[in-house]
């Protein structure tokens, strides 16, 4: 449905990204990249169990290896504090000190032990691998069945439980709509554990100057303000003598929205020895030892009425923590708890969530964060009471839709604008009828495949503002808001720095097109700048599908405010009132008069000479803007899915995708397009192929990409992608977030075509061969 522009003309357009040129010429520069003199490479022991005491650890084999520099243990280096965590749901909830190397034990397979420090990478890994350490083993809890369970061995000794915290939210009507319903429905829904997959895994490069005291780190980050925050918390420096740069960054996915104990290690190392340390994760270390997402499951009930109307809602959700905090680790759960009714008016709810820790490896944000959780149980619920009524899947969701907007949930959130009707009605006006598709059903049948289709209809909350609702409904501590500087310089060119850290996303496009439309300023002659804190004013970061929504409007009235400060000089200019001045195309006019005009690009030229300046003008075209919206976002959509199931080995083939998305109005359709084919990608990872699994005993046993499946191109579908528009009154731009609304819709489409094809009423992701398989076998379809 895009077409394509070789040059944008503003907002609205399918313009190329330009900053991809770089990239498919092969001239990114990345973590890797960065070569130091004197740089010495970072290689990291790690535990080996998932619990124990360290009792002693030899490095003095590694330590005379050539090469070798120094071997570091937690003895050798200081930190002022421990990892830091920026969620805090309950304002009391306790957080265990994780130091970024283990003092004495280790809580899960992967922790960071010891360093070497090394002439390269190889010298510094054959040197950790020579490093023994010895270990009292003790008893470990690997899920949260085992942690819950009665008499469980304790991650952390100083808390009276294995649960970090329980959230709940009640209405007083629950237990009368439960009471009075003429159908209740109950079902366990289980979101299993995933590994990010950035095509670029984890690096880092520190640099601590000893002549200044002063520290300059480079990572692979989506967040570098709060990177510099914690560095200057955990090693105990001030945050003016920290610098914190993301270069080119290759995907996050929520991986890179964190500061890793690797950071602080690199940095406390440098600092020791004086010189340039590197660290760039193996790509085992990312799966071992980097967050990991989801690990949920959602014990639900639905009451209704027999017209399908949905009355009451009880869920209890329990979450895999891992073994410690990261980051964000609280505010997952907490997502899925205000997203549990997803796109429905239930009236009344009963939500639980119990957070517990495990010795696994800690879970944090995963495209979506929390809310693919929320949506696909609460998806999974909507066909189940589709079934248990003999009601159409599409007639259950339509008679639950909100129908006047803003709307508030009974969890209390407001929804922002929306027409969910109009969504899923466009994806049935582009989806066969019922006659066609039975057809097609009967001519699959004769060839052993069966044929199902299924849907979801979604919405999500991005932009996790204002700051004081970020704060208390979300805990997210340093607030919502987001900020931009846009600078008209001498020569007209515009330099647009932007507090949002992109890492795939196409900002540099995106927020060139919002400058062109602003200022009238050509698209090729904006210059995007991010991610540097020298540079930036402070900013958090792009995360959650916030950046367009916060960061973006950030540009847009920032270019507002550098328009009408020209307006003033240019009033100066052509000798008029400012009132009888007005702006279009690129140019001020004076009204009635358009010969008499001044480009913009005069206007900035006299604004930076300041000579016959209007009173009360200060010389030059920049200005900043902090912007702190007065609510989030909410996009919505509705996704079709059919798939062919093997008969004869279970194996699922997508044959048809169709997304009609709503994410209000809309910069850049192309990138519209391209993030909502990635997020189905990854949904339909989740439902067909991804799943993390430990042993008993603690180990990862998914720790290769030969273990753990991602798919191919030749695994991915052909994806229809549709709009409709329905702007946000939350900001002035009118848009929404886009980046997770795929990932959200696709796994409960996907698995509700699966049971439809098969006959079943729910399935667990991944839905591997054998697993659907099984299922036909105990239905009586196989």
């Amino acid at each position: 449905m895009a077409t394509t522009a070789e040059h944008a003309k503003g907002i609205g357009v399918a313009a190329l990204r330009k900053e991809d040129r770089k990239f498919l010429t092969g001239r990114g520069r990345f973590v890797d990249d960065i070569k130091l003199p004197g740089m010495l490479h970072m290689a990291i022991v790690r535990s080996q169990m998932p619990h124990a005491d360290i009792t002693g650890i030899d490095t003095a084999a590694a330590a005379a290896m050539p090469g070798v520099t120094a071997v570091l243990t937690a003895d050798d280096l200081e930190f002022a504090a421990g990892v830091p965590c920026a969620s805090n749901p309950t304002g009391d909830m306790v957080h265990p000190v994780r130091w970024p190397l283990a003092k004495g034990r280790v809580r899960h397979v992967g922790e960071p032990i010891a360093v070497v420090l090394a002439a390269d990478r190889y010298a510094a890994r054959d040197a950790a691998d020579a490093i023994v350490v010895d270990y009292a083993e003790l008893p470990a809890v690997t899920d949260v069945d085992a942690a819950l369970a009665d008499g469980a061995q304790k991650v952390h000794d100083e808390l009276d439980s294995n649960v970090a915290v329980i959230l709940a939210h009640k209405t007083d009507g629950i237990d009368a709509a439960f009471a009075n319903a003429a159908v209740v429905v109950e079902q366990t829904i289980r979101n299993q554990r995933l590994i990010h997959v950035p095509i670029e895994t984890r690096g880092v490069v520190a640099d601590w100057n000893p002549a200044n005291d002063d520290l300059v780190v480079h990572s692979s980050t989506q967040v570098p303000h709060f990177l510099r925050t914690f560095l200057a918390i955990v090693c105990g420096v001030s945050e003016a003598k920290v610098r914190a740069i993301a270069p080119d960054v290759g995907g996050g996915f929520g991986a890179k929205l964190n500061a890793y104990s690797e950071e602080f290690i690199a940095a406390a190392a440098s600092r020791k020895l004086g010189t340039p340390v590197k660290w760039i994760e193996e790509r085992s270390e990312a799966m071992l030892a980097t967050c990991h997402g989801r690990a949920q499951t959602a014990h639900v009930k639905l009451a209704a009425n027999r017209d399908g109307t949905v009355v009451g809602m009880r869920v209890h959700y329990v979450q895999d923590y891992g073994s410690y905090l990261q980051m964000l680790t609280p505010l997952i759960s907490q997502l899925t708890l205000l997203m549990a009714p997803g796109a429905y008016a239930i009236p009344e709810i009963d939500v639980k969530v119990t957070n517990v820790y495990t010795n696994t490896v800690p879970t944090d944000a995963l495209r979506g964060a929390g809310r693919p959780e929320a949506t696909h149980a609460i998806e999974r619920m909507m066909d189940i009471l589709a079934g248990e009524l003999g009601m159409s899947r599409t007639e259950v969701r339509r008679r639950n839709f909100p129908t006047e907007f803003p709307f508030t949930t009974a969890i209390g959130l407001q929804y922002d604008s929306g027409d969910y009707t109009k969504t899923l009605d466009k994806l049935l006006e582009l989806s066969d009828d019922k006659a066609t598709f039975e057809r097609r059903r009967e001519e699959a049948a004769a060839r052993g495949k069966l044929l199902g289709r299924g849907l979801s209809t979604w919405v999500e909350v991005c932009g996790f503002v204002p700051s004081d609702v970020a704060r208390h409904a979300l805990g997210i501590t340093p607030g919502g808001w987001e900020s931009s500087t846009v600078r008209i310089h001498p020569t007209g060119k515009v330099t647009v720095i932007t507090g949002t850290s992109p890492h795939g996303q196409g900002h540099a496009t995106s927020w060139s097109q919002i400058v062109e439309t602003e200022l009238g300023i050509p698209f090729d002659d904006v210059e995007v700048i991010h991610g540097d804190t020298a540079f930036a004013p402070y900013g958090l970061g792009t995360y959650g599908s916030r950046s367009l929504a916060v960061g973006g409007t950030a540009v847009h009235l920032a270019a507002g405010k550098v328009r009408d400060k020209a307006k003033l000089v240019a009033a100066q200019m052509l000798e008029a009132s400012p009132d009888d001045v007005e702006f279009a195309d690129g140019a001020f006019a004076v009204k009635g008069s358009p010969d008499k005009r001044a480009t913009i690009q005069e206007t900035a030229f006299r604004a930076w000479q300041a000579f016959d300046m209007p009173e009360g003008v200060t010389p030059g075209l920049d200005e900043t803007v902090f912007w702190d919206p007065p609510n989030c976002v909410f996009p919505f959509g509705a996704h079709g899915c059919e798939v062919e199931v093997d008969r004869d080995t279970g194996k699922v083939e997508i044959t048809g995708y169709i997304a009609v998305d709503d994410c209000g109005n809309v910069i850049n359709p192309m990138i519209v397009e391209g993030q909502v084919h990635g997020g189905v990608v990854h949904g339909v990872a989740q439902a067909l192929y991804e799943g993390a699994e430990y042993d008993s005993g603690g180990q990862l046993v998914t720790g290769t990409l030969v273990d753990y499946l991602i798919p191919s191109a030749a695994d991915v579908p052909h994806i229809e992608t549709h709009r409709t528009v329905t702007p946000s009154p939350t900001n002035p731009l009118g848009v929404k977030g886009i980046g997770e609304a795929g990932t959200i819709a696709a796994s409960p489409a996907v698995v509700s075509a699966v049971c439809n094809a098969i006959g079943a009423r729910d399935l667990d992701m991944p839905l591997h061969p054998q697993t659907v398989w099984n299922a036909m076998r105990e239905g009586g379809a196989a």
